[in-house]
C-alpha cells in the first residue's frame, strides 16, 4: 500500500469542493477568525511557486484555527480590474473580460491544486458589477461627505449645506482646499447653483481638482507614484512626464492625524508603521508669509511652511517647486526661457526621483525677489526640482547657514552671470552664520533669538512672526489626497454625468453603471480616455438610463465621466464584501454581518503594499465607520509580510562578438556575455545545459557552438528574483504533479522564517516528499493499515507530546519552519520505536494536517473515520509526559568524552560516582589504575581525572 499523492490529492479535492468543508458559518454561536490573503491580480502567466508562500501560511492557521473550535472565515477573490489586461486588449483586440475571465479560470485551477480551505462560495472579483457596484455606493457616500474637525469625523454635506444657509462658513473647522473663500450666509445664499456647487467641492471627500500627476503618453494614462519607476512606466518601460490634469482626488489628509494614532493600536511590523508615519509625515512648525518685492496688498504672496521657524533671520533665498503657481507670474522677461526650459526638464522626472535625488544640484533664478517678512531685505527666489508642489506649499525658505543641501544649492549658484546680489548674501551669510551651542544664531538683526535652546527659539520665532502678520503655527502633513481618476476603459465606472461641467451623482438605485462598449480601447483622437471612444454613454436623468451620445441635449440627457477608478478602488473595501455569505451578495454588507466579522484576524501579504494598499484600505474603513457602516477603526489587527522566494537563475556565457558559449569554469579571463537561460534548459536540476534544447529554443542559437568541460557545458547559477524576464520561474503545477501539493506546501515553509527572503532550490525538494513517504510507512504497510491499539510506550509518547507542545507554541508565533523540523524529528524518532500505536499515530495525524491536509485526510481515512479531519480538535500536550526520568550524561577522562551513560534524574551525586565507577567501560578506561578524583555536575556531565 504505497503513498499515492496523484490520486489521493485529486480525491480530496474533489470531496472539499463536494461536501463545502471550508464554508464559513455567519449564524454560529462558535468565536470567530478572520483569516484573508491579499488577493492576487491574475496575470496570464498564472501562478509561480513564489507566489503561495503567504497563502500556505494562511492556511495553515485558518486550518489550525478550525481545529481549534473557531468559526473561521478564509476567503479568496480577484483584483480583476487593471492596466495589464487592458494593454493586452489594446495590442489584440480581445475585450480585457474575456482575458481576465481566462487568467482567473487558470488562477483557481492552481489554487485548489495546492489545497487550500478557501470558502469559494464568497468568491468576489472587483471587475463583477455585482461587486462594483458597492464601489460606485462607496464614491457616492465619500461624495456627499465632508470632514468635520471639531468632531473629527466624516458628516454628511447636507449638514453643511444647512450651516452655510444660515450662518456661511466663518465658524466651520472642515478639512478643504486651501483657496477656500470665506463667506456669510447672505453672500452663500445670494450664489447662484453653481457656484455653490464649486464651493461644496472645497469640501467633499471625494472632489475634482486640477492636480499635478504621472502622465504616460504612451499608455494613455495617469500614473500612481509606485507605477513609475526612474521616470518611467513599471509597465512597459515608458516615459513618464508630470502633467496638470483635471482629475478626481480622495480626501485622504482629512484622516492623517487618525491614520497615524491608529497605527498604535494594530500588530503590525515596526517598519510597514514606519513607512506609514514617514509617508503621511507628520510635521510641527509655523506657516511664513513672504511678500513680493514691489508688490500691493492684494497681490499674491509665496506661503512657506517649515519646522525651523528659529531659523527666520538666516533665510537667505526661496526656491519654488517648477509646478508652483506663481513661477510663471512672477518671473522676469530675462529669465523666461531659462525657467520654461528647465519646467520641461523637470517635468520629465517623478516626484519619488526628485525626492530620492539627495545629490544633483539643480535650479534657475526666476529673476523676482520676495521681502524677508521680519528684516523686509529683498531675498531672490529661484525655482528648483528638489520641492515638490505636493508637499507642503510648493515651496521652501533656504538657510545655507543651517541646512546642508540649501548650502550646496547656494555655494553652486555663487556669483553665477546675472546673479551680484545673491552672491553678496550668500557671503555674508555662509561665513558669518553659525549655530551657538545653545542653538540660536549669530546672523544679522537675529540678535532677538540669540541665546535661547531650540525650544525658547521656536516659540519665540512663531510669537514675532504672528506680530508681524507674517505667520502662524501650523501641523503639517506631508501625505498628499489620493488622485483617484484613471484614463483607462478596464476599471470601475463613476456613477457621475456633467451638468454646465460639474458632476452630478446618479442616483444609487441605478447602480450598477455598466462599463459601455467600446471600438478601442487606446485614448480617442482629441485625447479623450478610452470612454470617449463610447457611442453610448451618455445619462438620461427622465428615464434613468444610459443612453447613445447623440441624445445629448444638456437639459435632460448630459455627458458622462469618462474616466474611471483606479485599480485600488476596489481592493479598498474588498475584505468587508467577504463578510456576506453565498446566499445575499446583494448591495453593501449589512450590519449583521459586518458586526460578526469585524475586522480581520490576520492579514497575509506583501510589503511593497505599505504606502498603497494598507493606507487606501485604512482610509476607506474609518470613512465607513464614521458613516456607520463598520464598527471598528482598524481594518486588519494583524499583519504578517510573507518575504519573497527567490529563483535560481541560469546563465549561458557567450563570447563577445561571436556564437560560441563558453563553460562557465572554461572563460579563464575572456570577455563574455551572460546570458540568463530557461532553468527548464537543464538537465536533472543539474547546472548541465541540455545543449540540444538549448540550440532549438531560440532561432538565433541555432547555430551556436560550444566549449565544453568534461564534455559538458555548465551554466553560472544565481539567486536573483523569480521572473519570467529572467527565465528562473518554477511552475507549481509541475511540483504538484511530480512530488504532490503537500510536499509543496511544507517545502516552502522549511525554506526559512515566513517573513524573510529565501532561495528556491528544487534539488532540495525531494528530501521533504521523502519525509511524507516516511511518514505513511508509519501507519501503512504492504497489506494495509497497521496500526494497532496497544498501549504506547514513554518515549512514544513523549515524542508526540513534545511534538505538540512545539507545534501549538510554533502555529501562535508563526513559526511555520521549526514546526516542519519537529514532525521530521517525531517520525524519525517513532520509527526508530517502531511505532504502531493509535494513541500516538491518531493525533500525530490531527496535528499535521494543517501543513499537508491531503495525507491528514487520507491517513484519518484509513484510520476508520467517515468525516473529515477538518474539525477535530486540535491535540494539547500533557506536561507529565515531558518530564525528563533519566538524564543522559557525557562520561569524561580528563577532559575527554569517552561514552555516555543514563542515570535517574534525581539520583543523588554520590549514588551516579558509585555506580559510574562500577561500570564496565569505565574499568576498561582506567586499566587498573585509581582515579584521582571523580567530578559529577548534576544533570550535565561526569569527569574523571587521572
Amino acid at each position: 500500500m504505497n503513498y499515492d499523492h496523484k490520486k489521493i490529492e485529486a480525491f480530496w479535492q474533489a470531496y472539499w469542493a463536494e461536501h463545502q468543508t471550508f464554508k464559513a458559518n455567519n449564524a454560529t454561536d462558535k468565536p470567530k477568525y478572520y483569516v484573508l490573503d491579499m488577493f492576487p491580480y491574475p496575470s496570464g502567466a498564472g501562478l509561480h511557486v513564489g507566489h503561495p508562500l503567504g497563502y500556505i501560511a494562511s492556511d495553515i492557521v485558518a486550518r489550525y484555527k478550525r481545529h481549534k473550535g473557531f468559526n473561521v472565515l478564509h476567503p479568496q477573490g480577484y483584483d480583476s480590474f487593471g492596466l495589464p489586461a487592458e494593454q493586452y486588449a489594446i495590442a489584440t483586440g480581445q475585450h480585457p473580460a474575456i482575458t481576465t475571465a481566462q487568467n482567473i479560470a487558470r488562477y483557481r485551477e492552481q489554487l485548489d491544486k495546492m489545497g487550500f480551505s478557501f470558502d469559494w462560495s464568497r468568491e468576489v472579483k472587483t471587475s463583477d458589477p455585482n461587486y462594483y457596484k458597492n464601489t460606485q455606493w462607496i464614491f457616492a457616500q465619500l461624495f456627499e461627505a465632508w470632514y468635520d474637525k471639531n468632531a473629527d469625523k466624516a458628516q454628511p454635506i447636507s449638514a453643511l449645506i444647512d450651516i452655510f444657509t444660515s450662518q456661511g462658513n466663518g465658524k466651520v473647522n472642515a478639512a478643504c482646499d486651501d483657496d477656500t473663500p470665506t463667506f456669510s450666509a447672505e453672500e452663500w445664499n445670494a450664489f447662484p447653483p453653481e457656484r455653490q456647487q464649486e464651493i461644496l467641492l472645497k469640501y467633499r471627500l471625494t472632489y475634482l481638482a486640477e492636480t499635478e500627476v504621472n502622465w504616460c503618453p504612451a499608455l494613455g494614462t495617469v500614473l500612481a507614484n509606485d507605477e513609475v519607476i526612474n521616470g518611467r512606466s513599471e509597465r512597459g518601460g515608458h516615459p513618464v512626464i508630470r502633467k496638470k490634469m483635471t482629475q478626481w482626488s480622495m480626501r485622504i489628509t482629512a484622516y492623517a492625524e487618525r491614520l497615524l494614532t491608529g497605527l498604535q493600536s494594530i500588530d503590525w511590523s515596526e517598519s510597514i508603521k514606519e513607512s506609514q508615519r514617514n509617508w503621511i509625515g507628520k510635521s510641527v512648525g509655523a506657516s511664513i508669509t513672504f511678500h513680493l518685492q514691489n508688490s500691493n496688498e492684494n497681490d499674491p504672496v509665496i506661503e512657506v511652511f517649515t519646522t525651523r521657524p528659529d531659523t527666520i533671520y538666516g533665510v537667505t533665498y526661496l526656491t519654488l517647486a517648477p509646478e508652483h503657481p506663481l513661477v510663471e507670474q512672477i518671473t522676469s522677461t530675462a529669465q523666461q526661457q531659462a525657467v520654461l526650459q528647465y519646467k520641461e526638464e523637470a517635468s520629465k522626472r517623478s516626484e519619488r526621483d526628485r525626492m530620492a535625488d539627495t545629490k544633483t544640484i539643480s535650479g534657475v533664478f526666476t529673476g523676482a525677489y520676495a521681502l524677508h517678512p521680519l528684516t523686509h531685505q529683498p531675498i531672490p527666489i529661484w525655482v528648483g526640482d528638489y520641492v515638490l508642489s505636493n508637499y507642503g506649499t510648493g515651496a521652501v525658505m533656504a538657510v545655507p547657514a543651517g541646512d546642508d543641501r540649501d548650502f550646496a544649492f547656494a555655494q553652486f549658484f555663487k556669483g553665477k552671470t546675472g546673479m551680484p546680489a545673491i552672491k553678496n548674501i550668500f557671503d555674508k551669510d555662509i561665513s558669518e552664520g553659525a549655530y551657538t551651542e545653545k542653538g540660536g544664531f549669530k546672523l544679522q538683526n537675529s540678535d532677538v533669538l540669540n541665546g535661547l535652546d531650540y525650544k525658547e527659539a521656536f516659540t519665540k520665532a512663531i510669537e514675532t512672526l504672528i506680530a508681524a502678520k507674517s505667520g502662524a503655527r501650523k501641523v503639517n502633513y506631508r501625505l498628499r489626497d489620493a488622485v483617484f481618476s484613471r484614463q483607462r476603459y478596464w476599471g470601475e465606472p463613476f456613477p457621475v454625468y456633467y451638468v454646465n461641467n460639474l458632476p452630478q451623482l446618479i442616483d444609487e438605485k441605478y447602480y450598477p453603471i455598466l462599463l459601455p462598449e467600446v471600438e478601442k480601447y487606446l485614448p480617442t483622437e482629441t485625447g479623450e480616455p478610452p470612454l470617449g471612444n463610447a457611442s453610448v454613454w451618455a445619462w438620461d436623468t427622465e428615464s434613468g438610463a444610459v443612453v447613445e451620445n447623440a441624445k445629448v441635449n444638456n437639459t435632460t440627457v448630459f455627458p458622462m465621466e469618462l474616466n474611471t477608478m483606479p485599480g485600488w478602488a476596489g481592493s479598498s473595501w474588498y475584505w468587508l464584501s467577504y463578510m456576506r455569505d453565498a446566499a445575499h451578495r446583494e448591495g453593501f454588507p449589512e450590519s449583521a454581518e459586518v458586526n460578526y466579522w469585524r475586522d480581520v484576524d490576520l492579514y497575509v501579504g506583501g510589503s511593497e503594499h505599505a504606502t498603497g494598499h494598507l493606507l487606501y484600505s485604512r482610509f476607506w474603513n474609518k470613512f465607513l465607520k464614521d458613516i456607520g457602516r463598520v464598527s471598528v477603526e482598524e481594518p486588519f489587527t494583524k499583519l504578517i509580510n510573507q518575504g519573497m522566494i527567490l529563483g535560481m537563475s541560469a546563465f549561458a556565457y557567450r563570447l563577445e562578438g561571436t556564437n560560441t558559449f563558453v563553460s562557465k569554469n572554461r572563460i579563464n579571463g575572456r570577455k563574455v556575455q551572460p546570458l540568463h537561460v530557461d532553468i527548464s534548459l537543464l538537465k536533472d536540476v543539474t547546472d548541465e545545459l541540455d545543449i540540444d534544447k538549448f540550440k532549438s529554443w531560440r532561432a538565433d542559437y541555432a547555430n551556436a557552438e560550444f566549449e565544453l568541460e568534461d564534455g559538458r557545458y555548465l551554466c553560472g547559477r544565481e539567486v536573483e528574483k523569480m521572473s519570467k524576464s529572467k527565465y528562473n520561474v518554477v511552475n507549481p503545477d509541475d511540483i504538484c504533479m511530480q512530488y504532490g501539493a503537500d510536499t509543496l506546501r511544507l517545502y516552502e515553509m522549511f525554506l526559512g522564517p515566513i517573513d524573510q527572503a529565501k532561495p528556491w532550490n528544487t534539488a532540495g525538494i525531494s528530501g521533504v516528499y521523502n519525509f511524507l513517504r516516511k511518514l505513511w510507512r508509519l501507519y501503512a504497510g504492504e497489506n494495509g493499515l497497521q496500526v494497532n491499539d496497544e498501549t504506547p510506550t514513554e518515549g512514544m509518547l513523549k515524542s508526540l507530546h513534545k511534538t505538540i507542545k512545539k507545534v501549538n507554541e510554533d502555529i501562535e508565533s508563526f513559526s511555520f519552519n521549526t514546526s516542519i523540523s519537529q514532525f521530521m524529528i517525531c517520525v524519525n524518532e517513532l520509527s526508530a520505536q517502531k511505532c504502531r500505536s493509535r494513541a500516538v499515530l491518531e493525533p500525530l495525524v490531527v496535528l499535521l494536517s494543517p501543513f499537508a491536509p491531503h495525507i491528514a485526510e487520507e491517513l484519518w481515512h484509513l484510520l476508520g473515520h467517515n468525516q473529515s479531519v477538518e474539525y477535530t480538535p486540535y491535540p494539547l500536550h500533557e506536561d507529565k509526559y515531558l518530564v525528563e526520568s533519566t538524564k543522559e550524561y557525557p562520561v569524561s577522562f580528563n577532559g575527554k568524552v569517552r561514552f555516555k551513560r543514563d542515570f535517574p534524574a534525581d539520583m543523588a551525586p554520590s549514588e551516579i560516582e558509585k555506580a559510574i565507577l562500577a561500570d564496565a567501560q569505565t574499568v576498561a578506561q582506567l586499566a587498573g589504575a585509581s582515579p584521582k578524583k571523580v567530578i559529577v555536575v548534576p544533570n550535565k556531565i561526569i569527569n574523571i581525572v587521572m
